[in-house]
């Protein structure tokens, strides 16, 4: 039933990754890489925001009431696309897809990480972001091809009307709480005294964790920075690398397959990697991971046609899957039950500032020295963070 609900949540966001920057530029005249990229500077920031407080406020409430909760702020975000007179109704929009995809896709890992156990997590957090990735590179492809077909609004949103509404309908009336499994984990860690970073029994203070998972535990700054590089990548492709492939010449059609191949891949390949990670350890599917996005993203930089791009996609695909399961498995090794899901917060808080710190950089570098700059300056940094990971976690982690 997660599973559902989550592919449900990526396809809403899949939505928007062919169409929207191309919306920008053929629909409301805007010109400016960073101008395009401003409806994920919104987007990321709000989503981040939703992760941060999503898992407390899930300690305090309830999973599912969470879950209900973002899918009630995504339901207007198809209607407003469709209807906006100008581009600032497009960021709006984002703001509240990133509250929705903040809350939503946070409820799904935690409800998954709380029915499964210790033992199974990069199993069970593999399987809930391959449900969610896929479906965005299906959706990314589906919008693409309608819009080439019909062009770039309303009838690609139409399809983000029934996802919203499946969505919604699912969670509201099958969905169940998961409070009782974690309520059955602190029981046996406390029957077994299985020590923890952070006490089985403690929920620390959202404070008290955001400075944990920022400056204090050298580990969890690890595991932030990497998730947050991995998000500035992702805001490259979404936010540039489209417009970046429509000026070589490559036709919508092409350019969606391209939006397509490296969410899919990614997903795909997640639920290995997640299953992996439970059995050699965490540290080297997150280090190997971020060595290739980062030759990935370089890939892009030169004009190697179609099928260069598309090489790309793959390998970024395949380099984001080594470590989106794993880095928040790492993360959920590190907390206790009571704890995990306010930990996870602050976690996804940083990973998903990234999308806004990409997209904010590679705009401003892409309007000032090009394109091939913005591209190669993200892959060095990727690299770079990867390097982090190497030397600050353990390695039989």
């Amino acid at each position: 039933m997660l599973l559902a609900v989550n592919a449900f949540v990526g396809a809403l966001v899949g939505l928007e990754r062919t169409v929207v920057p191309l919306l920008a530029g053929e629909v409301f005249g805007i010109a400016s890489a960073a101008a395009v990229a401003s409806f994920l500077v919104a987007f990321g920031p709000a989503k981040a925001l939703g992760n941060l407080f999503a898992g407390r406020l899930s300690e305090r409430v309830g999973r599912r009431r969470v879950l209900i909760g973002g899918w009630l702020l995504g339901l207007p975000v198809p209607f407003i696309v469709i209807w906006a007179p100008d581009w600032g109704w497009v960021v709006a929009a984002n703001l509240l897809l990133g509250l929705n995809q903040g809350l939503a896709w946070s409820m799904t890992v935690n409800m998954k990480i709380d029915l499964v156990g210790p033992a199974r997590r990069g199993l069970a957090l593999g399987l809930n972001e391959s449900a969610g990735y896929v479906a965005v590179g299906v959706m990314a492809f589906a919008a693409g091809a309608v819009a080439e077909r019909t062009g770039l609004r309303p009838e690609p949103f139409y399809m983000g009307i029934a996802v919203v509404a499946a969505g919604t309908a699912l969670s509201v009336l099958f969905v169940r709480d998961t409070a009782s499994h974690v309520a059955a984990e602190l029981r046996l860690v406390r029957a077994r005294h299985v020590s923890a970073d952070v006490p089985a029994a403690a929920v620390p203070a959202l404070r008290q964790a955001f400075v944990d998972g920022t400056v204090r535990r050298r580990d969890l700054q690890a595991l932030a920075q990497a998730g947050l590089m991995s998000n500035a990548n992702d805001a490259l492709v979404w936010a540039l690398i489209p417009i970046v492939l429509l000026g070589r010449g490559i036709e919508i059609g092409a350019v969606a397959l391209v939006a397509a191949v490296y969410p899919v891949s990614w997903g795909v390949i997640q639920i290995p990697a997640g299953w992996l990670s439970d059995r050699i350890g965490r540290y080297p599917l997150i280090v190997t991971g971020m060595l290739i996005q980062a030759t990935a993203v370089a890939a892009f930089a030169p004009d190697l046609g179609f099928g260069g791009a598309l090489l790309a996609a793959l390998g970024l695909g395949v380099g984001t899957a080594l470590t989106y399961p794993t880095l928040m498995a790492a993360v959920s090794d590190r907390a206790g039950p009571a704890a995990r899901a306010t930990h996870l917060g602050v976690y996804r808080f940083w990973r998903d500032i990234g999308t806004m710190a990409g997209a904010l950089f590679a705009g401003i570098v892409a309007d000032a020295l090009g394109a091939g700059v913005a591209i190669g300056a993200v892959a060095a940094a990727t690299a770079a963070s990867g390097v982090v990971v190497a030397l600050r976690l353990p390695r039989g982690s």
